[in-house]
């Protein structure tokens, strides 16, 4: 994992804050939507020798979002996976998707937003509030991912 974990560690130095440009009525606070996350980083993981996967499987007949961080040149890789909600119709399966899609990208990545949502403003918070997303390290991804 020593090369993955050098270029991760390249891609971060380089990254930055990534502006948060759109607004959350119902909550009153900005987000930054799954496809400026990927605009931003495709580029720099590329530029590191990183590519980045999100299938969506099905395991126990749950949707399951499965996010592959992979180094080509040595084919070492980190995975992170969880569970969808259940009983979603189809648009909502969809947003649900979509959601967790940029969660699971901004914690594996460890990635920041520029501007400070009302939460963090009042709590006197600098950082966003991390999610509920959670991302796994798999050291051999064969024989511990939870599908097959």
């Amino acid at each position: 994992m020593k090369n993955l974990y050098l270029k991760l560690a390249k891609f971060q130095e380089e990254i930055g804050a990534i502006t948060k440009d759109l607004e959350n009525p119902f909550f009153k606070s900005q987000y930054f939507d799954v496809n400026k996350v990927i605009e931003i980083i495709k580029p720099i993981l590329s530029k590191n020798g990183l590519v980045v996967a999100q299938p969506l499987r099905v395991q126990d007949g749950r949707n399951l979002l499965t996010t592959f961080l992979i180094d080509v040149e040595s084919g070492e890789e980190m995975t992170g996976a969880m569970f969808l909600p259940d009983n979603l119709k189809p648009q909502d399966l969809g947003s649900a998707i979509t959601y967790f899609r940029r969660y699971a990208l901004v914690s594996m990545l460890l990635l920041q937003g520029e501007n400070d949502d009302d939460v963090n403003s009042s709590s006197g918070n600098k950082y966003p509030a991390s999610s509920t997303a959670k991302t796994r390290i798999i050291q051999n991804p064969a024989n511990d991912l939870p599908f097959k």
